[in-house]
C-alpha cells in the first residue's frame, strides 16, 4: 500500500539536493577556486561536530563522524592553522589532546558562519515566486531545529 510522503530514496536525493544549495551558499574558498573541494567538506564536517561537542577528541569525532582517523586528525590539523579551533592537553588524561573551538573567530570563520541562504535558493527555486522562497525557508528553519543536533 502507498503512503505519501516522503520515502527513504527522496531524502536521500533531497538531502543530496541541500547539501549543493549549501555549498553554493557557502562563500568561495580562499585562493580563487569556484568550488570547494571534498577535503573542504570534511573541514566543514569535522569544524561542525567540534562546534558541537567542545573538548572532544579525535576519536570521539571519528566515532560520531564515521570518517577515518587520518581525514579528521588533517581536518582538526587545518582548522588550527586556520585559528578555528585549538588544541589542549586533557587535565584530567595528560596522553588525550582536546579540541575546542578558538576563543576568537577567525575572520574566515565567521565569513563562512554568517554566509545566508537566500541567494542559493532562489538560484535553486528560481526567482519568480517569493511565497514559494519563503515558505522553504521556514520548512529549513524547521528541520534544522529538529535534526541539526541528531546527525
Amino acid at each position: 500500500m502507498y503512503t505519501p510522503g516522503v520515502n527513504g530514496v527522496e531524502l536521500f536525493l533531497l538531502g543530496r539536493a541541500l547539501m549543493k544549495i549549501g555549498e553554493e551558499a557557502l562563500p568561495p574558498p580562499p585562493g580563487g577556486t569556484a568550488r570547494h573541494a571534498g577535503s573542504d567538506r570534511l573541514v566543514l564536517i569535522v569544524a561542525s561536530d567540534i562546534a558541537d561537542h567542545p573538548d572532544t577528541t579525535v576519536s570521539e569525532i571519528v566515532s560520531r563522524t564515521a570518517l577515518p582517523q587520518s581525514q579528521v586528525s588533517s581536518a582538526v590539523a587545518r582548522l588550527k592553522e586556520a585559528g578555528s579551533v585549538q588544541t589542549v592537553t586533557d587535565p584530567s588524561d595528560r596522553r588525550r589532546v582536546l579540541v575546542r573551538q578558538a576563543a576568537e573567530e577567525s575572520e574566515r570563520v565567521a565569513q563562512v558562519r554568517g554566509a545566508g541562504i537566500d541567494d542559493a535558493l532562489t538560484a535553486a527555486l528560481g526567482p519568480d515566486d517569493p511565497d514559494r522562497l519563503k515558505q522553504v525557508t521556514q520548512a529549513l528553519d524547521v528541520l534544522a531545529r529538529h535534526l541539526r543536533h541528531r546527525a
